[in-house]
């Protein structure tokens, strides 16, 4: 049998109820199956200082609670013992009391205009009702309120032996009473003590209330004391986020950065400011360093283009212009090749991936030496006067040597002596007998590019000594230049402990 159709007769007929009951379940089965997370991601804090406000705020609030509980608890405990064992007490005296002298009821009735009876020394202590039982149970002198006397009450009050007691809860009104009776002995009567349990009740009722409005107290300005602390303390963190994030919008990196106190928040200022200070330099480093090198690009490409253009009349020239012609173009293609080798080098310096480890200076002195002997043809001597052994890179190093060893080969070209390799410690200098060093130029001969007027007709491309001076600085060191005694100049590098 087909199934109803509604009134548009565009499907079966449902119950609301039922549809009603299919997306409560759908909406459960998503809460099951991740609702739950997504609201704890919803609730996540909204900031650090946030963070620290309610991790305050809940510690302390746990803490109060907890000392709150403990505290009630156990003062709830010391006044109902407390109380139990005074009323105890009096049912103990009471008991004595009749078990030492044979009462009468009438003994225990508050006509005592002395107030030094039997019935004074149960009041006294403590606030306790008491009622006067005679012979079969009547009531001789009601409490205030009455106290019941039923059967068992009775039994106690005819019981032949005296101090023999029962006890029991009652009720009266609204209030609840511990109540004993005690026998005055044979069959005179009893005498009922009573005492209020809803009157300690109370008050620890009110204890308990003056507890929580106190704990809640001291969560709230734990609170408000919680988001101050937090203020003071991530204040600084906000203010070097928003630097940072300057800085990751715009790009400055000469932006000042907030650097207070020596705390682990004013040492993330300093590190971050001194990290700004090195991409600063880095920035600008590169910068120079594009722009020298495009400088020094132009000479040997602008020669290559000239020579180029004369290849066209190539079949025009002498014999002795074509070699001539060739011969520069391969000089000038060296030359180029050797300027790019240089800055490639001088530009991977600092990203060096040659691990650290402990090196021989006179070694690497020995080898670099061994090397420059086969490509220059130059005698050149290696003298140690104290071995040392640095934290350094091998290579990185020994392309120091070599480039201070190619330096003095190529001024001193037509020299006689012998280039000399010293090795004091941790101290490499290598001295040459070439034209030697102005005063002016030594102390730029470091520098990128830099090339003195003595030394602007000779190849090279101005690189290898500036190579020298960041493999110094890399390893804690720094180069250094000085004119030789006698004509020549020392050059050299030292090596820090802490490469």
């Amino acid at each position: 049998m087909a199934a109803p159709r509604d009134r548009s007769g565009t499907g079966p007929r449902t119950r609301p109820g039922r549809r009603l009951r299919a997306r409560l379940r759908a909406r459960a089965g998503s809460w099951r199956r991740g609702g739950s997370a997504a609201w704890l991601r919803t609730r996540k804090p909204a900031s650090l200082r946030t963070a620290v406000a309610m991790a305050f705020a809940t510690g302390t609030a746990a803490v109060t609670v907890l000392v709150g509980f403990l505290s009630y608890d156990a003062a709830a405990r010391l006044v109902r013992v407390d109380e139990k064992s005074v009323f105890s007490q009096v049912v103990r005296d009471l008991r004595t009391q009749v078990q030492e002298k044979p009462f009468q009821p009438a003994d225990y009735t508050t006509v005592d205009p002395d107030h030094d009876g039997p019935r004074d020394d149960l009041t006294r202590p403590t606030r306790t009702d008491v009622q006067i039982l005679g012979a079969g149970g009547r009531i001789v002198e009601p409490g205030r309120p009455a106290l019941p006397a039923g059967d068992g009450e009775r039994r106690i009050a005819d019981d032949a032996r005296a101090g023999r007691y029962a006890e029991r809860e009652a009720e009266i009104g609204d209030e609840e009473y511990h109540v004993a009776t005690v026998a005055l002995g044979g069959g005179r009567g009893a005498v009922q003590v009573a005492q209020k349990f809803s009157e300690t009740e109370d008050l620890l009722s009110a204890l308990q209330q003056r507890t929580a409005l106190l704990a809640a107290a001291v969560i709230a300005l734990s609170g408000a004391g919680g988001w101050w602390l937090a203020r003071r303390i991530t204040g600084r963190l906000v203010r070097l986020t928003s630097v940072a994030e300057n800085v990751a919008e715009h790009g400055r990196l000469d932006v000042p950065v907030p650097v207070a106190g020596r705390d682990e928040v004013a040492r993330l200022g300093r590190a971050f400011d001194d990290m700004l200070g090195r991409l600063a330099s880095a920035v600008q480093d590169q910068q120079r360093l594009v722009q020298d090198a495009g400088h020094e690009l132009r000479t040997p490409l602008t020669s290559l283009r000239t020579n180029i253009s004369l290849l066209k009349r190539f079949d025009e020239l002498p014999p002795d212009a074509r070699e001539e012609l060739l011969a520069d173009l391969a000089g000038e293609a060296r030359e180029l090749s050797d300027l790019v080798n240089e800055l490639v080098d001088l530009a991977a310096g600092q990203r060096d991936d040659d691990p650290l480890s402990d090196v021989n200076l006179a070694e690497v002195a020995e080898k670099a030496t061994a090397s420059a002997r086969r490509r220059t043809g130059r005698e050149i001597t290696v003298r140690t006067v104290s071995p040392a052994v640095v934290e350094g890179r091998p290579a990185a190093l020994h392309r120091a040597v070599t480039n201070l060893l190619e330096n003095a080969a190529k001024f001193d070209a037509g020299g006689t002596e012998p280039i000399e390799v010293v090795v004091t410690g941790a101290r490499i200098e290598v001295l040459d007998r070439g034209p030697g060093i102005a005063d002016a130029d030594l102390t730029r001969v470091f520098d990128r590019f830099y090339r003195a007027a003595a030394a602007r007709g000779l190849p090279g491309s101005g690189l290898g000594l500036a190579i020298v001076r960041e493999i110094a600085t890399a390893h804690g060191g720094h180069a250094f230049a000085a004119r030789r005694p006698g004509g020549g100049a020392t050059l050299g590098f030292t090596v820090g402990t802490n490469a």
